[in-house]
């Protein structure tokens, strides 16, 4: 029983010691650091082209709708069959058949279903062909060109995707 006692005695004060670092020195410690004057600025990801930057206009692609609200991510918990979840996929179907002129049996599904995280850059290039009409009215840009650009910008390890966020920065740059 003494033995039972003193390993007992000694996982709880493992515990305890753990909780204190892990619980609360460390997060206060990560914070503290996070509040150091310019380094704040020096944290955000400006080149990357690994999250989907949204861009305002006519002239820029459109990537995936997201369930999260930045600066957040994350998906949603409704699925097919949940009715309010329909309606929003019926809803951003519509919207981006108008948007883009084309009838809503063409509208490709990642156009109206969010990423798992809300942050995905890709869209199928199916998504990408529809969007090229508009952005080459928008941009002044000739429609071959935009679709270079798209070429450009697709690829893919398991399936061919076109980043949207790559897509609309060589946008900018012609």
């Amino acid at each position: 029983m003494n033995n039972f006692l003193k390993q007992s005695w000694a996982g709880l004060r493992i515990l305890l010691a753990l909780t204190v670092i892990l619980g609360v020195a460390y997060p206060a410690a990560v914070w503290g650091v996070s509040r150091v004057p310019g380094l704040h600025a020096n944290a955000e990801a400006v080149d990357t082209t690994l999250v989907a930057v949204a861009r305002e206009g006519d002239k820029y692609f459109v990537p995936r709708p997201s369930a999260a609200t930045l600066p957040a991510s994350g998906g949603s918990n409704k699925s097919e069959i949940n009715e309010d979840y329909t309606k929003v996929v019926d809803e951003r179907r519509t919207a981006v058949a108008q948007r883009e002129g084309v009838s809503e049996d063409q509208v490709p599904q990642d156009a109206v279903t969010a990423s798992a995280s809300g942050l995905d850059p890709d869209i199928s290039p199916a998504y990408a062909e529809i969007q090229i009409p508009r952005v080459a009215r928008a941009s002044g840009l000739p429609v071959e060109k935009v679709r270079d650009l798209v070429a450009a910008a697709t690829g893919g390890t398991f399936t061919t995707t076109v980043n949207v966020t790559a897509l609309n920065r060589a946008i900018d740059a012609a």
